[in-house]
């Protein structure tokens, strides 16, 4: 990525609130980082993109500011949320366990170290348990030391993707058995996520499985740091990926690279994952109907946030059309 010494201590977190069908709520979330309880603006700070899809009652609000100010600025949004979210009347068919379902915060500059954001990560899932009260959280990546578990992994062992898991069951990192008004958050940090996803022109769920098993990273060929859901989305197939940045050398120049720590990472571009979504849906008789990126790539991400706090701009999801085009 680029540097100016604006960006060199940028974070991103990517807020998951299961709400989206409320768009003025999940806009009052938003902006609760970005404005203190007083109604004074955060320096430092801009909301980038909020992502809300309907089937999915799903939406992620892409939020960035320096490693020394992200803690309350997260914060605040989940206080706002857990406020304004009952999980006991959500209804959408995204898996979920929290009306926070996940708090990952991911390093965009290169001063910025992955024990940064651990460091963070953790006082934030400590400090959610604590502000408000019946709030439970499981951690992953680099801030679940020492084993360092991945989102999925740590997923599965949550029963996130369970339709109605037992919340008995489930055994939280910090915090009480989970709720059913606030759920079980996840809190995190790793190398930047990227989200992708691809619609099939089909109605066939278990077509969009097969499809889902094939690219994902674990299988025989599969996309490195690809995990992937296929989900009922519109009247068609949504082939949803998490785009997981991998540490090391690109497989082939197509691959985006950065730094992080100076390591190399790179990560799977939308145009590799499209590829080979439309060749095993064609290889069924079937299409695809588009690619939609949730948010940002890191690059952009972080080349859109220097460019916001250069010019001041907050609620920069009001502006970005206007700016970018």
């Amino acid at each position: 990525m680029g540097s100016t010494s604006l960006g060199r201590r940028l974070v991103a977190c990517l807020l998951n609130v299961s709400e989206a069908r409320r768009k003025d709520l999940v806009e009052t979330v938003a902006k609760a980082a970005l404005y203190d309880p007083k109604g004074l603006r955060r320096e430092g700070t801009t909301v980038l993109n909020i992502f809300n899809d309907h089937d999915y009652n799903r939406s992620v609000i892409t939020i960035v500011s320096a490693i020394d100010s992200i803690r309350e600025v997260v914060l605040s949004a989940c206080e706002k949320a857990c406020t304004l979210i009952d999980m006991r009347s959500h209804r959408g068919v995204h898996p979920c366990l929290g009306a926070v379902d996940l708090i990952p915060i991911y390093p965009l500059g290169e001063d910025v170290l992955p024990q940064d954001c651990a460091r963070e990560a953790r006082a934030v899932a400590e400090s959610l348990t604590e502000r408000v009260q019946g709030t439970s959280v499981f951690l992953f990546g680099w801030a679940d030391s020492p084993l360092r578990r991945g989102l999925a992994q740590r997923r599965k062992e949550m029963n996130w993707f369970k339709k109605n898991p037992d919340l008995n069951q489930i055994k939280p990192d910090l915090g009480p058995a989970p709720e059913r008004q606030y759920g079980l958050t996840g809190v995190g940090a790793s190398p930047y996520v990227m989200n992708c996803n691809v619609t099939i022109d089909s109605q066939d769920i278990e077509l969009g499985r097969s499809i889902a098993s094939a690219i994902r990273e674990s299988a025989q060929g599969g996309i490195p740091g690809v995990q992937v859901l296929a989900l009922p989305h519109e009247g068609a197939v949504e082939i949803a990926c998490n785009v997981e940045s991998v540490k090391g050398e690109p497989p082939s120049q197509e691959w985006p690279v950065f730094d992080i720590g100076g390591q190399p990472y790179c990560h799977a571009p939308a145009s590799v994952i499209t590829a080979r979504v439309s060749e095993l849906a064609a290889a069924k008789g079937a299409g695809t109907k588009g690619t939609a990126i949730v948010g940002f790539t890191p690059r952009e991400c972080r080349g859109l946030a220097e460019l916001a706090l250069s010019r001041d701009i907050g609620e920069f999801w009001r502006e970005q059309r206007r700016i970018r085009m």
